[in-house]
């Protein structure tokens, strides 16, 4: 394991994130508010000062490997969520270091869930820094470093996959750090598109900017404690269509300007999310039908179910208080998630589809033993290796989630509750039902289980695999 190496790289990182936590200075020091810019400027030099010193221990020019990989990532997320609580604590805006570790974990998880009960009572310079950790989050922070800094060396194309989203990490140009740019491009032209559609639709530019920072990377946290609801349904329309975006895959934008052809949208993947979208949709409606209510329930219905399904988390209405049949529905959609590729959390749909696919082909063996049935997605046989790669996700996923809900039972908290935020950490979706629910926070659980749920949203974003293989005792021998 290359130790120099890996320091190196992480000081890089954590001098790219002092940086950015002086980008709210921008909205602390015209508003006067001391406390918040005390807290940023205290939280970049003390980011800066970890950051020159794993540089001064760590070596320029040293190769990646796949272990050093993982080891990165995972120790990047954790080294941000620490860096990102730190203008929290000192400006006061959250009195204990677990509540504020917990809240710049959920931005830049994005998962979105928060501890705050009054959100507007932090000040819109912390506000600011809070959406923006969920900008930063979204397009991965392992990839906008790979975007911005020179390339890692062999380890490079496989620290790029570790961090995209998704079971099929596309590479889209022959050198990792050029698709890391593309990506990179894509995710700042669809913000740049947000910020001037919500300024047209009315807000401020604070507001776009937030609200931008929060859909694009599909966090969900929003500077007003009535999230969405707090503006009318223009707004609202303007945010679902950018969540649908942001939760495709970025690779099928990159096709389609690169063959100035539709044919990438006809993706299969892309179709099944759609589909999906519209079923939920009309389910809910249907459970929830309200003659007097047709248009309010339609719009609110569908903005929850994308809300939800892209794991951004924002709320136009009170969902923990829907019918059973629609609760079921969106407990349904946290688990898929959205589309590999993108910035949406969950299972993924490409991941359903394989393990459909799969789990047909192995019935059919049952009566045709001696058919040869490949495993196919969108029309692609999918290699057994990936099949199997896809089940022993769905395992782990299962068992995360069900390990997580015992323990967030313990207290006097349901199992509704418990349960639902469980899979909102882990999926990375943010509110959840019961106690959890748009209404509510997670400041009810103990300091312990708060950690457990920080745990969850960083596996959730690593999807697993990376934060698993650091409990083999084999990853750590030579």
């Amino acid at each position: 394991m290359n130790v120099r190496g890996i320091l190196f790289i992480l000081g890089q990182l954590l001098l790219v994130l002092a940086a950015a936590e002086l980008v709210p200075l921008f909205v602390t020091v015209p508003a006067g508010e001391n406390a918040g810019t005390t807290g940023l400027l205290v939280g970049a030099a003390t980011t800066a000062g970890a950051g020159l010193l794993f540089r001064r221990f760590g070596h320029a020019d040293a190769e990646l490997f796949r272990r050093d990989g993982v080891l990165i990532v995972v120790s990047s997320w954790l080294l941000a969520s620490i860096a990102g609580a730190i203008p929290y604590l000192v400006s006061g805006a959250i009195a204990g270091p677990v509540d504020a570790l917990f809240e710049s974990a959920s931005g830049f998880t994005t998962t979105g869930a928060s501890i705050l009960p009054d959100i507007e009572a932090l000040g819109s310079g912390i506000l600011f820094w809070r959406s923006l950790t969920q900008w930063l989050g979204g397009i991965g922070i392992i990839v906008l470093f790979v975007a911005l800094l020179a390339e890692f060396g062999p380890g490079a194309r496989f620290l790029f996959q570790l961090e995209v989203p998704g079971p099929r990490s596309e590479v889209l140009h022959p050198r990792v750090r050029e698709t890391a740019l593309a990506l990179a491009r894509i995710y700042g032209a669809l913000s740049l598109a947000l910020v001037l559609a919500l300024l047209l639709s009315g807000l401020s530019l604070y507001d776009a900017l937030t609200h931008t920072f929060a859909t694009v990377s599909t966090g969900g946290f929003s500077p007003y404690t009535d999230s969405l609801g707090h503006f009318g349904r223009g707004v609202q329309v303007v945010v679902l269509i950018f969540m649908v975006l942001a939760s495709l895959n970025f690779t099928l934008y990159f096709a389609a300007l690169r063959d100035r052809s539709p044919r990438p949208l006809r993706d299969a993947e892309l179709r099944t999310y759609l589909v999906l979208l519209g079923v939920a949709s009309v389910a809910i409606f249907i459970d929830r039908f309200d003659a007097a209510r047709i248009p309010t329930d339609l719009l609110d219905t569908a903005f929850q179910v994308v809300s939800i399904a892209s794991t951004t988390g924002f709320a136009t209405a009170d969902f923990a208080h829907w019918p059973a049949l629609a609760e079921a529905c969106l407990i349904g959609l946290m688990v898929a998630g959205g589309c590999a590729g993108s910035t949406a959390g969950g299972a993924k749909v490409i991941r359903l589809m394989i393990g459909w696919n799969a789990l047909s082909r192995d019935v059919r063996l049952l009566f045709a033993p001696n058919h040869v049935i490949a495993v196919t997605a969108g029309g692609k046989a999918i290699p057994n290796d990936a099949a199997r790669a896809v089940l022993s996700f769905g395992i782990a996923f299962a068992i995360c989630w069900g390990l997580g809900t015992v323990l967030l039972t313990i207290g006097e908290h349901s199992l509704e509750t418990a349960a639902s935020a469980a899979i909102a950490a882990l999926s990375n979706v943010g509110p959840g039902l019961g106690e959890v629910g748009p209404n509510g926070n997670f400041a009810a659980f103990a300091s312990w289980q708060k950690l457990v749920l920080v745990l969850l949203m960083w596996m959730g974003r690593l999807e697993l695999f990376a934060v698993l293989a650091l409990l083999q005792g084999s990853f750590w021998r030579r």
